[in-house]
Formats: C-alpha cells, structure tokens, sequence
C-alpha cells in the first residue's frame, strides 16, 4: 500500500470519508507495544497516501486499542483505551481526539492541538478507569447531529465484580458516562489472546438525542438485544430482543454509512462460535440475516 511500517499489521479498518476518500488505519507492532498508523486513499490520483506514521504512540511501552467513527461533516473521532501488556486486564482509561481536515491534525475538545503523535502524557482523558477493572477494548462510537462523540463500552465499579453496559459522551462542554445495564452475572476479564466472554463489545448509534444501543448477552439468551432511550441523560433504559434465536460469539455490526445518509439501521446477524484464546469451535454453516429496524 505504502511501502512501510507494513510487516506487522494488525486490527486494520477502512472508512469512507466525506469528500469520497477512503481511510485506512491499523496498528503497527503488538499487543502491549505498538502504534496507530493511517492511510488515505485519494480517489482523482488513484493512490494511496501516509498521512499519519504514527498518530497514536504506544512509546515501546504500550499501544492503543481504537474506535473510529466518520460524521457526517467528515470529522474524523478517535477514542481508545491503553493496554500495557498482552494481558487484557491491564487495559485502562479512554481517550479522546478528533481532526477536521482527513486525519493530518487532531484536537482536543477543548479547542486545543495536538502535538502530534498522541502519547500516555498528552491525551485528552474522556474517562479515567483504572487497569483491572475489566475495561473492554474496541467498542464503537456515534455523534450526535451536533458532532457530540458517544463513546459505547463496558467496565465495572470498585465496589462490584460485575461489568456494565456503559455510555461516555461530551455535551459540547465536559464529558459525562452512565451506566446501561444491570447486569447481574460477575465475570473477569484476564489473559492474553481473544477471550471469549458473555457478553459482546456493544454498538451504538445516535438520532435526535435518542440512543439505540445494540448487544448480545448470556443472561438474555445470547440474542441480538438493544437497549434504547429517549433522553441520554436522564432517560430510562429500555431493553427488548431483536431475534427469538441465540447467537452464542456474535457481535454487533451495521451498516455505518445508510445509517449516517438515512437514519436506517441494518445490523448483520450470524450465529457464530468461538473458543478462548484463538481456538475453533466446530460448527455447520450458519445462515446469515440482515436485520432492519
């Protein structure tokens, strides 16, 4: 593609920019030590392009897990947490920053650039968590029809060994988070590798100030559910399930872009199975839906 920082690429992700322009960005190096890179494609030279070496820099010491997300006015959000090992237990805090121009300068959101790249010492905090609080890396965001990131994930509080559905957002002012769920079931996020645990990275989207907030979770079944409110800040959560037949590994996925152009929400659906730590679990073809909503 470019010709470097190209041997060890993991967690790569494309994204449609607004001017038709294609994002591509991915991790360069390993878990607990690596850094973001980003690509851009330009559509009149049919080429691609380094914009970013490194956007995000884990110092040999750490590296960010990410979520992107593109709005409609082409702003470019970036949220992620740290990890400090392998081990997915030292995952910790979540970190802010947005760019105008296609990804070559990033600003907090307070105003305030980037000197770039993005280090430990220099990162807007949305949220601080501490390591060990089975904080999930690679989740997802929205914006809101005023730019406002949303930022989905999941963690639990000191005093409890059970996680929670959560929601992180800035209101053009300070950031605010709170709780989705109730969970009841206790697990514990620790080890290396892909974990398989009970409940899914959640997905979210944004309209008009209502939330629509997509999971799969062991205590309802392992079906496709959705919490959803009217009111991000004060609303009660509502919880319904989208399908009357587990998924059992599923995780959430949509249709980012009819989303952004006509507020339609199409989620893809497929019953899969996953064994910890990057081992196969037997199974026949599974048939794949698409759910519209």
């Amino acid at each position: 593609m470019i010709g470097n920082e190209e041997e060890d690429v993991t967690y790569p992700e494309f994204h449609l920019l607004a001017d038709g322009g294609l994002l591509f960005v991915y991790r360069s190096g390993a878990s607990g030590r690596g850094n973001m890179v980003m690509n851009r494609y330009d559509v009149k030279s049919r080429k691609w392009e380094r914009v970013q070496d490194v956007l995000v820099d884990g110092e040999n010491e750490r590296n960010a897990y990410w979520q992107l997300y593109v709005d409609q006015s082409g702003t470019i959000h970036l949220s992620w947490v740290w990890r400090e090992t392998w081990h997915v237990e030292t995952n910790h805090d979540l970190c802010y920053a947005r760019s105008f121009d296609g990804g070559r300068t990033w600003y907090k959101t307070n105003g305030q650039k980037y000197e770039l790249p993005i280090r430990l010492g220099n990162a807007e905090y949305a949220c601080r968590i501490p390591q060990n609080a089975e904080l999930i890396n690679q989740t997802s965001m929205s914006t809101d029809a005023g730019g406002h990131p949303y930022i989905a994930t999941y963690w639990r509080n000191p005093d409890s060994d059970v996680p929670q559905y959560r929601i992180v957002w800035h209101d053009g002012v300070n950031w605010h988070n709170r709780q989705v769920s109730e969970r009841k079931a206790p697990f514990s996020l620790k080890g290396g590798g892909t974990k398989m645990i009970p409940m899914s990275r959640p997905r979210m989207v944004v309209d008009n100030g209502e939330v629509y907030y997509l999971f799969r979770d062991q205590e309802r079944g392992s079906k496709v559910s959705m919490y959803y409110t009217k009111d991000i800040q004060f609303g009660e959560w509502h919880v319904k399930d989208l399908t009357d037949f587990a998924v059992n590994a599923w995780e959430p996925s949509h249709d980012t872009e009819l989303w952004k152009m006509k507020k339609q929400l199409h989620i893809y659906v497929q019953d899969t199975r996953q064994g910890d730590g990057e081992k196969q679990v037997e199974t026949e073809p599974q048939m794949v839906y698409v759910l519209e909503l």
